[in-house]
């Protein structure tokens, strides 16, 4: 079988581990008989992808290998009239308790099958080391030519709630404003959002502001009311005191910005385009400012998620308090465990001690700020909307567990989450099935709730 097999990384993740890995799965592809093409570097640049492309013709399957975490602009270049499904293969995680995301590379799996979705292609998912003998038997039937079957995706016929308690939540979104600071960040498909659907579904509207918009916003602060909000955020999260005072203070005032546009405008939510623009025009990363804002008791989006927003503002109509958009970065099968992850924007009543809610530099872009703890154990629920491929409207992800005590597996804010259902199944699923790669979590199980609003809706459950 001739297999062009593509690695994806990017420059902020550790590109030398990242690069090892590709080497593996490459060499075990060639040492199971396939005869590999495809560049033999990872493929990081646009220039890069347009000279991956050739490799294409002729091949009997595509192996793309997200060696670390890219956008997946890759994805939309090269495989938009791809017949086969594309095999996507992810790494587990290497680094060291604590440390950085080396890879993330299932997360950025999981964005590759959601704009291979959004094309109407299909993707199947790989999921593990190169010398692990699951991995080596499921290619060993790919190079046989049985493709892994898509994963049948659970519709759920659980219990509902009230539906005149569900009417009711539906009745308080209508008239709600989402703020919405940027564009989509390039080759984040999740992050896309059609204003028709927010509105024919939930009456939400989106209030945009341009980046060049939200930097006048910021620039315009007063200096005494940034030295007032460093005072004020120090005191309440003292790690503060040992960061840069510049990046604090730039904080600061990102922070009074966002504050004074929701109290203007009076939004009920904020998905912010949070980088490459904030840390490197502006030399601060946003992360803790949303976290600011999210105490303030308005849900924050990182990543400019308007979907995202959409769900917890729903979630918080049905009684599930604070909430916090996440990646899934990681699982161990044998433990059936979860692990989801952002870079530090959750909320301070979310971290597993609110008092040890430390703050610190974010952790690919090494400057301030981003909360750096682990969230909150106990009973959790994910959920999640996001278009419906099919229809043209929305569908509703549900899944369930328990966020078990654990030490900050990776830099930011982590959740060790044992699922309710097969863990791997539910990965399978988020990847073939096309799901994004943020999901909210809820610490209150609002599931009946969730249920009764999307049948009021016509929305389809998926639930694991």
């Amino acid at each position: 079988m001739r297999i062009a097999m593509i690695a994806t990384a990017r420059p902020t993740f550790v590109v030398d581990v990242a690069r090892d890995r590709a080497r593996a799965a490459r060499a075990l592809l060639t040492e199971l008989g396939a005869e590999v093409v495809g560049p033999e570097e990872l493929v990081m640049t646009p220039e890069d992808v347009e000279a991956a492309r050739p490799y294409l013709d002729g091949a009997d399957q595509v192996v793309h290998v997200c060696a670390s975490f890219s956008d997946a602009g890759p994805a939309l270049a090269l495989y938009a009239d791809l017949e086969q499904p594309v095999l996507l293969w992810a790494f587990r995680e290497p680094g060291p308790v604590g440390d950085k995301l080396w890879l993330n590379s299932l997360c950025g799996t999981n964005l590759f099958g959601h704009a291979l979705a959004r094309l109407g292609r299909q993707a199947r998912l790989v999921y593990g080391e190169a010398d692990e003998p699951a991995v080596r038997q499921k290619l060993q039937e790919v190079l046989a030519g049985r493709l892994p079957a898509a994963p049948e995706l659970p519709t759920s016929a659980r219990e509902r709630g009230d539906p005149a308690a569900a009417a009711e939540a539906l009745t308080r979104l209508r008239g709600r404003t989402i703020g919405v600071v940027g564009d989509a960040p390039p080759g984040f498909t999740p992050s896309e959002y059609d204003p028709a659907l927010l509105e024919d579904y939930f009456g939400l509207t989106a209030q945009p502001l341009t980046m060049a918009e939200v930097f006048a916003r910021i620039d315009a602060v007063p200096a005494e009311r940034q030295v007032a909000e460093v005072a004020a955020a120090s005191a309440a999260q003292p790690s503060l005191t040992a960061l840069d005072s510049d990046e604090v203070a730039g904080h600061a005032a990102v922070t009074t910005a966002l504050r004074d546009w929701i109290g203007e405008d009076r939004l009920d939510s904020v998905a912010v385009r949070c980088w490459p623009e904030f840390p490197t025009q502006r030399g601060v990363c946003p992360c803790s400012s949303l976290s600011r804002v999210a105490d303030d008791g308005i849900p924050t989006q990182c990543e400019r998620d308007v979907y995202g927003a959409a769900t917890m503002l729903l979630l918080a109509e049905l009684g599930a308090g604070m909430t916090y958009l996440a990646d899934t970065v990681d699982l161990e099968a044998d433990r059936n465990l979860v692990r989801f992850w952002h870079c530090g924007a959750a909320a301070t009543e979310l971290a597993a001690d609110p008092a040890e809610a430390t703050q610190y530099v974010h952790c690919n872009r090494k400057i301030g700020v981003a909360g750096n703890f682990p969230l909150r154990t106990g009973p959790v629920i994910a959920a999640r909307l996001t278009e419906d491929n099919e229809t043209g409207g929305l569908r509703l992800l549900i899944a369930s567990g328990t966020s078990i005590p654990a030490p900050n597996r990776f830099q930011g804010n982590s959740a060790d989450v044992v699922l309710d259902a097969d863990a791997t199944e539910f990965i399978d699923g988020l990847v073939a099935g096309g799901f994004p790669h943020h999901t909210v979590l809820a610490w209150t199980d609002v599931r009946p709730g969730l249920r009764a609003a999307a049948d009021q809706l016509r929305i389809p459950v998926i639930e694991w």
